[in-house]
């Protein structure tokens, strides 16, 4: 081969190989971004992960005898029913409140020439199911407190854990964009998730709700995909899959537009930064 045809070659190769990273160099880097993030998240605190379960756990007292004392809800196994809908929810709210400003917290990375701006969201997605998983051995704790029993169908989690990850980085995506123009949105959203928290069904059965309020909370995304994991987890059976499945083709179709607003926008976030 000619000396200029194999050193046309070369070059191209080169440089096919800077503009397209390889899969395993990106997936270095997200997972140095997941290490960074929960390191920075802990820095220099005594207690480490366990504020992830702290907050819940406190909560979980509060409503525990609120609802289940007081008012005498008659929920069986109450302390595990709040407990993983506290726990999908955590992890809900916290990937959607650390979304939206992902991309304005870290904008000496994104001042860097290739670097792959979309993977920012999945990044803090990803911190907040690493937290989820952390807090299944006090969920099973809990589930042998009170005396629920453990079935095969436990296997169907990852399906679940899907789902509900495809919805939140669809709405990860969106916020992370529109926070960088309009910095209220950080704000906003966690007016709006406090509202939303309270129509979850987290201390509560939906079914318990009259007409025409149930319409109105059977709506809401999260109290089919937290119904989930009661079902999985304390009456040991198949989830509604007509409802999951409902939300899994909303993901399908908010995760492309979610990402294609968040590639508009990325082109201005140097200059809005």
């Amino acid at each position: 081969m000619p000396k200029s045809k194999r050193y046309h070659r070369q070059t191209a190769q080169r440089t096919q190989k800077i503009n397209q990273p390889a899969l395993n160099q990106r997936i270095d880097l997200f997972t140095g971004l997941v290490d960074r993030s929960l390191k920075l998240l802990y820095n220099r605190s005594m207690l480490g992960i366990a504020w992830t379960l702290i907050k819940p756990l406190m909560q979980l007292i509060v409503f525990a005898i609120v609802f289940g004392s007081i008012l005498e809800g008659g929920i069986p196994r109450y302390a595990s029913f709040i407990f993983s809908g506290l726990i999908a929810w955590t992890w809900f709210q916290t990937s959607l409140t650390e979304s939206a400003g992902s991309i304005v917290q870290n904008d000496v990375l994104i001042r860097q020439p290739g670097f792959p701006v979309a993977i920012l969201p999945i990044v803090t997605v990803t911190t907040g199911l690493i937290h989820f998983l952390f807090s299944f051995p006090i969920l099973i704790l809990f589930l042998i407190i009170d005396g629920a029993r453990l079935t095969p169908v436990l296997l169907l989690l990852p399906i679940i854990l899907t789902i509900q990850a495809a919805l939140i980085t669809s709405f990860a995506y969106v916020l992370a964009a529109i926070n960088v123009a309009f910095r209220d949105t950080q704000h906003t959203l966690n007016v709006l998730l406090q509202m939303l928290f309270y129509l979850s069904g987290i201390f509560y059965e939906v079914d318990s709700i009259s007409e025409p309020y149930r319409t109105i909370v059977v709506l809401n995304p999260m109290v089919h995909i937290i119904n989930a994991y009661r079902a999985v987890f304390i009456e040991g059976v198949q989830p509604d899959w007509m409802a999951l499945g409902a939300i899994a083709l909303l993901s399908a179709a908010l995760l492309p537009i979610g990402y294609a607003i968040f590639q508009h926008q990325s082109f201005r976030f140097v200059e809005d930064l």
